[in-house]
């Protein structure tokens, strides 16, 4: 792809890509605090999980179906970002990540709801049915397809952490994500595999800083590789270096310049042309 058809195809798809991921970063974070509503389990027991679930099964289906569309317009918003690095460095960038980002957001959305609505149905058994022992607890939790949708989702967790981290640095490398942007990315794709609170803050944030910076209105401008269709790699810390200690008019003398030695003074100040000798003396008045 030329950078003049790739970036025809970016002006197009440009502003739905916008809308995917400022709905992905508020869907997300919607959805986790959803399910913080409702009656929480204070001990992690699987009998008295059961019943909680029971209880909070609207909650959760609800929370499960907005996180569910959140991962798909994730997964949107990947590949965009996925495609726009690949036709600047094709050799680079693998069509791998296009693949894991579109399975990942997917089985993501499917497995979540899936796992849910079966968890509920199985919840809603153990109450209404039996003893509620412990043992049928474990049947209930351990047999049939509930196990294949747990898998599932630890599954599309895997490939959504594999996109975030990839994509966003592959977007970084060819100048297409700031270095801030590239970095909190990777961080965010760690997070959804072992993360540290319940509300996804990182991840929230940088789905719309993403949003914010292909609609152009970046603060500091939009990096040079949207405008010219070709990777724009950032300077490496010596490049930097280098460049500051030109604009400061190179404080060491550049290669082959010769170099300048001014000639020693003499202890009566500046050299004029004229010695010691040669100064005329000057007359000192008496005092009276």
């Amino acid at each position: 792809m030329s950078p003049d058809d790739a970036l025809l195809y970016e002006s197009r798809v440009r502003q739905r890509t916008v809308i995917l991921a400022t709905a992905a970063g508020i869907l997300v974070l919607l959805a986790a605090a959803i399910s913080l509503l409702g009656p929480q389990a204070n001990v992690n027991e699987e009998t008295l999980g059961l019943i909680y679930v029971n209880k909070r099964f609207p909650i959760d289906l609800i929370a499960a179906v907005i996180n569910g569309a959140a991962s798909l317009a994730a997964a949107g918003t990947l590949v965009f970002l996925w495609r726009a690095a690949h036709a600047r460095n094709p050799e680079r960038v693998r069509p791998f990540l296009r693949i894991c980002a579109l399975a990942g957001g997917i089985l993501a959305a499917v497995a979540g709801v899936a796992y849910q609505a079966i968890q509920a149905i199985d919840a809603h058994k153990f109450v209404t049915t039996g003893s509620q022992t412990y043992d049928q607890a474990q049947r209930l939790l351990s047999g049939g397809i509930l196990p294949a949708f747990q898998l599932a989702d630890l599954l599309a967790a895997l490939l959504v952490a594999v996109s975030f981290v990839l994509v966003s640095l592959q977007a970084m490398n060819v100048g297409l994500l700031t270095r801030f942007t590239g970095y909190l990315g990777m961080f965010a794709g760690a997070l959804v595999i072992f993360p540290i609170v319940q509300i996804p803050v990182v991840q929230t944030y940088w789905l719309l800083a993403v949003a914010y910076l292909i609609s152009g209105r970046w603060p500091s401008g939009v990096p040079p590789a949207w405008r010219s269709g070709r990777a724009e790699p950032w300077p490496t810390s010596a490049q930097m270096r280098a460049q500051r200690l030109d604009r400061a008019g190179g404080g060491r003398p550049g290669k082959g310049a010769p170099l300048t030695v001014p000639e020693p003074e003499t202890a009566g100040g500046p050299s004029n042309g004229r010695t010691r000798a040669a100064t005329p003396k000057r007359k000192r008045k008496r005092r009276g």
